[in-house]
């Protein structure tokens, strides 16, 4: 059964085309990269999935029939824009949004203990939300949107505002989630989680589907022609006429190769000039997929 299908899905906003005849599939257990530059169509395409606007043409299903508000309840949403209430205390905060969701009082205070404690801010329940930082915020609108266990988790840039220690703990969570057969969606520009975190992925652009399927399969399509150079010494081998294009950030150099250059000639210039710590050939990174397919084409 699929939790998401989109079935050539478009939307227009006067003469400005959102999302044009963009189709998906999500599965259980599947956690799912919407990806794309600002203005590409990812927030509009969020929106239709789950009944904020609807398509101009196209089908939406959710949990494999017609999307129905009914199954708003199997759907936790993260939003891009958040949306607390700054003078209540986040313990009521957090009670409220599970009641929106069908739950008792009691249950939506024990749950939200619960992942208060497992996010680490169950020190912070009794404050009030605008005493907390951003990041902290963050996690307290995480929270919220899992209170009702749902089975379709959309996060639109959850990272945001997070610093590594907690942006690694919200990490662990979705791949719980995810483990727990869970279908999880975010919507991120952070190039690295996607592909730590990801097993498909929907590049969109000027609201279209440039690129979609199983990061794995994706990356295969593309030669393997990225070295990573970890050195002391000259960087004089930088010059080399194996090189397309290299950038060196004080002894850490990522180059990308000339279509067919020769890594192990790159080598031995460069350990004639250089002590070599870390010599490795590897397939390009997610963030030079995302640059070749929409570099010039995005908008300002």
């Amino acid at each position: 059964m699929a939790i998401v299908e989109l079935d050539r899905i478009h939307k227009a906003y006067e003469n400005k085309v959102a999302v044009k005849e963009l189709s998906l599939t999500i599965e259980p257990g599947q956690m799912f990269g919407l990806l794309g530059p600002n203005g590409a169509g990812k927030t509009s395409s969020i929106r239709m999935m789950i009944g904020i606007t609807m398509p101009d043409s196209g089908t939406v299903k959710l949990f494999d029939k017609p999307f129905d508000r009914a199954s708003l309840e199997r759907v936790g949403y993260l939003p891009e824009e958040r949306g607390l209430y700054k003078k209540m205390k986040v313990i009521e905060q957090l009670v409220f949004f599970g009641q929106l969701h069908g739950l008792s009082t009691e249950d939506a205070h024990g749950r939200a203990t619960s992942w208060a404690r497992r996010l680490e801010i169950d020190t912070s329940l009794d404050k009030k939300t605008e005493e907390l930082s951003k990041g902290m915020q963050q996690k307290i609108q995480f929270i919220g949107s899992l209170l009702h266990n749902p089975d379709l988790i959309i996060m639109d840039e959850p990272f945001s505002g997070l610093d590594p220690v907690n942006a690694k703990l919200l990490e662990q969570v979705l791949l719980e989630l995810k483990d727990d057969g869970k279908a999880v969606i975010f919507s991120t520009h952070r190039m690295d989680q996607v592909e730590k975190l990801c097993d498909s992925i929907c590049l969109i652009n000027h609201g279209e589907a440039v690129i979609s399927g199983k990061v794995r399969d994706i990356k295969s399509r593309y030669e393997r022609n990225h070295v990573i150079v970890e050195f002391d010494g000259s960087a004089e081998f930088l010059k080399s006429s194996e090189i397309e294009e290299a950038s060196n950030f004080s002894g850490h150099a990522e180059i990308r190769l000339k279509p067919h250059g020769d890594a192990q000639r790159l080598l031995k210039e460069a350990s004639a000039v250089a002590t070599i710590y870390r010599f490795e050939l590897v397939e390009p990174s997610l963030e030079e997929i995302f640059i070749r397919a929409v570099g010039g084409k995005a908008d300002a």
